[in-house]
């Protein structure tokens, strides 16, 4: 079986990951956005909680845990049980961290301590949390605004009069342009998922199901230091590949045509989503590589159109219109022209989602604006809507997908079906789908690619056959 290297070594990164997570830059961010929207803001103190630790149900096993990003985004900090507070007027922020309890070092060893705290986080002091209390209310008797987020658990110390209502939506915007820290954890968690997909694409001739490929995949980011994945991947192959969020990843590869692969580690807390369609072969059908090629010039064409205040929206249209045309060119679609097919919205039959999403400690990350009620199907699911701003990092994800359940009803509507050829469409559904994925930082003047798997559908066959 093939193997990639793990080492990753990137003098840009390294450097960048040897200082702290910008704690503090990220806290006056928020600071700062409140004071926009607060009228006559002057005083006020940020209260955080992290995630708690917990118990599987009827089970002494920890739950797998997964920290509260709006804590992390205020601290750094991948503690359980923990605190943060903020202070508007000194621009103070401390963290505070369980103390030590002997009886839980007998199983899980030291914590770290307060002294080792101040070290590793870009924070102004480290008490533990028995000190909070007693600090809380000294701090919160001496300011006028208090925010805080409304969890289920809130700590018994937050008044009621504290607002609940704002912070949220100020870290949410906020974490929309990332600081160079961040994107340079963007850029690791990147340049292991290229390392897995490049793994999967070498051993795909050799495996013969889905979750052989899922395992390489998983051992890769596991071996190179990134063992969470930041959603669950796809390793849909043939017809499978025509659900969007395929998630059984076991079926048998044999006599299908591609392999659609999305899957991402995650980079402490931060996200790479990256997606490849290659064929299981070593070699395109004509069908294939024809619906492949059409994607790559989608992806192409709106990832040319990425800069600051550039419209989103307008972007995902251009992607509709590249498409329609290939489908023209291919004999898929037919007796219309490109305006014609787009005001239809027959495309959507082919491609139901929206070009990308902000990506960072999510996913789909915060701050996109989203109308999932918008009546005009070819943006209900775009995830980002508007201008793009300098520092926000974005997937571009087009793709063309064979779905029966999403088609046919198209090809029962009089509206759409005049623009289908369900002669010529016959040859495709094996195709099943094709989407290809980049993460693209935002710049001023245009976009830098984050990714850095091959995708030109030549070097992808030779990685697949051994060149």
């Amino acid at each position: 079986m093939a193997t990639v290297s793990t080492n990753y070594t990137d003098k840009r990164v390294d450097e960048i990951l040897s200082g702290k997570y910008p704690a503090k830059a990220h806290a006056e961010k928020v600071a700062n956005y409140l004071r926009k929207i607060v009228p006559g803001l002057t005083d006020g103190l940020i209260f955080l909680e992290s995630q708690k630790s917990r118990l599987h149900e009827d089970c002494d096993q920890e739950a797998e845990f997964r920290q509260r990003r709006a804590f992390f985004y205020l601290s750094g900090c991948n503690l359980p049980d923990s605190y943060v507070t903020y202070h508007l007027t000194s621009r103070t922020l401390t963290l505070y961290i369980p103390p030590l309890d002997p009886a839980e070092v007998v199983w899980c060893g030291l914590p770290l301590s307060p002294e080792q705290a101040m070290q590793k986080y870009d924070v102004d002091a480290v008490r533990t949390t028995a000190d909070l209390e007693s600090d809380f209310e000294l701090a919160a008797s001496n300011v006028t605004n208090i925010f805080a987020i409304a969890h289920k658990e809130i700590h018994p110390a937050l008044p009621r009069s504290a607002n609940t209502s704002l912070l949220h939506d100020a870290i949410n915007e906020c974490r929309v342009t990332k600081s160079p820290y961040e994107v340079a954890l963007i850029r690791r968690a990147n340049q292991i998922t290229a390392g897995a997909h490049r793994l999967c694409m070498s051993s795909i001739k050799k495996s013969k199901n889905e979750r052989e490929l899922q395992g390489l995949f998983l051992g890769h980011c596991i071996a190179s230091g990134a063992p969470g994945q930041a959603y669950t991947g796809i390793f849909g192959a043939g017809k499978a590949a025509a659900t969007l969020h395929y998630i059984h990843n076991n079926a048998s590869l044999e006599g299908k045509q591609l392999l659609l692969l999305d899957a991402g580690c995650e980079y402490d807390n931060y996200a790479s989503d990256v997606t490849r369609t290659f064929p299981i072969s070593g070699e395109f059908t004509k069908e294939g590589r024809q619906i492949y090629d059409i994607v790559l010039k989608m992806q192409k064409e709106t990832m040319a159109q990425c800069k600051a205040g550039n419209n989103w929206d307008d972007i995902h249209t251009l992607a509709h219109r590249v498409a329609i045309q290939g489908l023209l060119d291919i004999g898929v679609l037919h007796n219309g022209t490109v305006d014609e097919i787009l005001e239809s919205r027959t495309s959507t039959a082919f491609l139901p989602h929206g070009l990308g999403h902000y990506l960072g400690m999510d996913t789909h990350d915060t701050g996109g604006h989203p109308n999932y009620q918008d009546k005009d199907k070819m943006f209900c699911y775009l995830r980002k809507r508007g201008p793009l701003p300098t520092g926000a990092v974005i997937t571009v994800e087009p793709g063309l997908y064979f779905c029966e359940f999403i088609i046919k009803p198209f090809l029962s509507d009089a509206k759409h079906s005049k623009y289908i050829n369900a002669e010529v469409l016959e040859k495709y559904w094996d195709v099943g789908g094709v989407r290809i994925e980049d993460n693209i930082l935002i710049t001023d003047d245009g976009y830098e690619n984050l990714t850095s798997v091959e995708k030109e559908a030549e070097e992808v066959t030779k990685i697949i056959n051994g060149a």
